[in-house]
């Protein structure tokens, strides 16, 4: 008898998912071609606009953004001319950056541009071929990214956010780290895991060697038990050192990895402020 696939994730489980992982309200979202200053080609994702930022998954399925782009600063979004038909292009120009976007169809486009340009001037364009019903939708994303901004400004400033900065040779601006990364060593990442389990079961952390990283897990089976997995950095790729070593392009599928083969049983721990850490 053939062993059974595992089942594939609901639409809902990925939504609540991602919205663990994120921790940002979901505004809209759709396929988008990207291409990055550094790029020569154009790199297909499924896209979610959440609060001012996107975030790119390797399909419509992914629970685990493999980039992100915050565009809160956006100098302006400029229109390109496109040869092909049925396809929509612009440039969102950032500070640091530009980055080119590319369409579907004409239509999809135009949201786009309503959208990110309603999170980011919190006013709703003008300028934007849409229908009534779509106008409606940026309105009340508008207001809801208001009460955001407005929620997020009364947060107090809590000392733990120091863990979440990345450290020197770990991250810049073009290769973000997972949300589940805090510079911590191996028994401060076990304590983390022991006193808040509700925050997830999953840490990804630097390596005793300062140029790798290391995962540290927490599973509850028969008793709670601490793992800790070794994640090598192999050129341009990742490899879980496993009894059959997993070799995968980036931080984020390593730990996409994680949670897919344990059917979701493993969590990245996320931390966000209003949480009460450590308590």
């Amino acid at each position: 008898m053939m062993a059974k696939k595992p089942p594939k994730p609901a639409p809902r489980r990925i939504f609540q998912e991602r919205l663990k992982i994120t921790a940002l309200p979901l505004y809209f979202e759709g396929f988008l071609l990207v291409k990055r200053s550094d790029y020569q080609e154009y790199e297909h994702y499924w896209t979610e606009l959440r609060g001012t930022t996107l975030f790119f998954y390797t399909d419509k399925k992914s629970t685990v953004y493999v980039g992100k782009l915050d565009i809160i600063d956006l100098v302006c979004l400029t229109g390109q001319n496109s040869t092909e038909k049925n396809c929509a292009k612009f440039t969102l120009v950032l500070p640091k950056e530009e980055v080119h976007l590319k369409t579907e169809n004409t239509e999809s486009g135009e949201e786009w541009r309503g959208f990110i340009l309603t999170v980011t001037e919190l006013s709703v364009p003008q300028h934007v071929s849409l229908l009534p019903g779509q106008v409606i939708r940026l309105h009340e994303v508008l207001e809801r990214e208001k009460k955001r901004r407005t929620e997020t400004d009364q947060l107090p400033v809590m000392p733990v956010e120091k863990e979440k900065e990345p450290i020197q040779g770990y991250a810049d601006a073009l290769n973000p780290l997972p949300e589940c990364f805090y510079a911590v060593s191996r028994k401060e990442a076990t304590e983390m895991l022991e006193k808040n389990p509700s925050l997830g079961n999953m840490i990804l952390r630097p390596g005793s060697d300062s140029k790798n990283y290391s995962i540290t897990i927490r599973q509850e089976i028969e008793m709670p038990r601490i793992k800790h997995f070794k994640v090598i950095c192999t050129g341009k790729n990742y490899t879980i050192e496993l009894e059959k070593p997993v070799t995968l392009p980036n931080l984020f599928s390593v730990i996409d990895y994680f949670v897919k083969e344990t059917r979701g049983n493993l969590r990245p721990f996320i931390y966000s402020a209003d949480d009460n850490f450590g308590t």
